[in-house]
């Protein structure tokens, strides 16, 4: 088939339809890293490797502004989020996320978190089996909104993190479950708006040096503060992807299920090891398919022209499995992450590239921190799983083994 003919025929129903095998089998049907098609009735090129990375991250090739479509903006980022920004708009707003993560934010976050999981572990014993993903996405709600400073009551708490599991959970669907995302968006938004008055009128029950009020104080590259709709959407964006963190936390145990031989070594707390394992688990798993852009202006990679404005995909799930760079790729083996340094275009789970001046996502840091903890945490915890569906479909996104892993946890003596 030519490369006319298959720029004439739209993918949408093929990506619908095949989810996180799509791209994979678009590029091993061509034999090539670069492949044009056509996507949402415009023209787009799929590429695939550590070079093509590089090339997608160069802002001088590919931009974000404008190139996400619609219906995930309005579930997994929100209008006006930091992820669709370029240049200097993206380099400042992106600067206060990072500031959140330095000076010890993150080991804070993840202090938090392991009293939630150590207090939760006992009630589970009580009422077991409990569906890990659940529980873990309650008590990653708990942590982060401590440490951001959003207040909860315990009441509004479960409400709360099944709206944020949401979000990320509609983002791939145009069915039931992507209406409920709006649904969930529209609810969380207005909330924090509100939040986000009372803080700039001085409520004395927000801290100082707490996430809200600096989402609240934030200027951005032209000086201005944010508005409340779009500080909001910010502060979304710093609750939504800790408590996605319990996509990981459920395929990390989904792995010490099917290969338990890796548990004695995170017991230990090798701390070597836990981060192998936890790199391994965002490497083997299925979670972002790819990310897309537009061409800034014609463009050519690996022989394949790419006109001005086309949607430019690069393709997560099958770097992430392709032999060229993983040797054995479908094996989960984590001691490939051991005496490695991992290049920053090679492993993509959250973008690729700079945190600090490219698109990677700066949640990244604590997306690593939460699991390695976790990790460690299930591999102690004395528990079997019952009977139950564990696998995971790869049509859809994002996928989760279909149980959310159900745990029966034993009760200690």
């Amino acid at each position: 088939m030519s490369s006319h003919r298959v720029l004439r025929l739209d993918n949408t129903i093929p990506l619908a339809v095949q989810g996180y095998a799509w791209l994979p089998n678009r590029h091993r049907r061509a034999r090539a890293d670069a492949v044009p098609m056509r996507l949402l009735g415009r023209p787009a090129v799929a590429l695939r490797g550590p070079e093509a990375a590089r090339f997608f991250y160069d802002e001088r090739h590919v931009r974000r502004h404008g190139a996400i479509p619609e219906p995930v903006r309005s579930t997994l980022f929100g209008h006006g989020a930091v992820h669709a920004l370029d240049g200097s708009a993206h380099r400042v707003r992106k600067a206060m996320f990072l500031a959140l993560l330095t000076g010890g934010g993150v080991d804070h976050l993840v202090v938090r978190s392991q009293a939630a999981w150590d207090a939760a572990v006992p009630e589970w014993a009580d009422r077991s089996p409990v569906v890990l993903f659940d529980e873990t996405a309650r008590l990653l709600t708990r942590a982060v909104c401590d440490w951001t400073g959003v207040p909860v009551p315990p009441d509004d708490l479960p409400a709360l993190a099944t709206d944020l599991i949401a979000l990320v959970d509609g983002f791939g669907t145009a069915g039931p479950r992507h209406w409920r995302a709006r649904r969930a968006r529209a609810r969380r938004e207005a909330w924090l708006a509100d939040l986000v008055d009372r803080v700039r009128r001085n409520d004395p029950t927000a801290s100082a040096d707490s996430a809200v009020v600096a989402v609240a104080r934030h200027r951005d590259a032209d000086g201005a503060e944010l508005d409340r709709h779009t500080a909001a959407v910010e502060l979304l964006n710093i609750l939504r992807p800790t408590v996605a963190v319990s996509w990981f936390v459920a395929f990390a145990a989904h792995a010490l299920h099917r290969w338990p031989g890796h548990r004695d070594r995170l017991r230990a707390d090798d701390p070597a090891f836990a981060e192998a394992f936890t790199q391994e688990v965002r490497r083997f798993y299925p979670f972002a398919p790819f990310v897309g852009g537009r061409a800034v202006r014609d463009l050519e990679w690996a022989g394949e022209r790419i006109p001005a404005g086309a949607m430019v995909l690069l393709d997560i799930y099958g770097q992430h499995h392709d032999a060229r760079f993983w040797p054995d790729p479908y094996r989960f083996t984590p001691e490939r992450f051991l005496n490695r340094e991992v290049d920053p275009y090679e492993l993509l789970p959250q973008g690729g590239g700079d945190p600090a001046a490219g698109h990677r996502c700066p949640g990244e840091l604590i997306t690593v921190a939460l699991l390695r903890a976790f990790a460690v945490r299930l591999a102690r915890l004395d528990h079997t799983l019952p009977d139950q569906d564990l696998a995971i479909p790869l049509n859809r996104i994002p996928t989760r083994p279909r149980s959310g892993v159900l745990i029966q946890v034993r009760r200690p003596g």
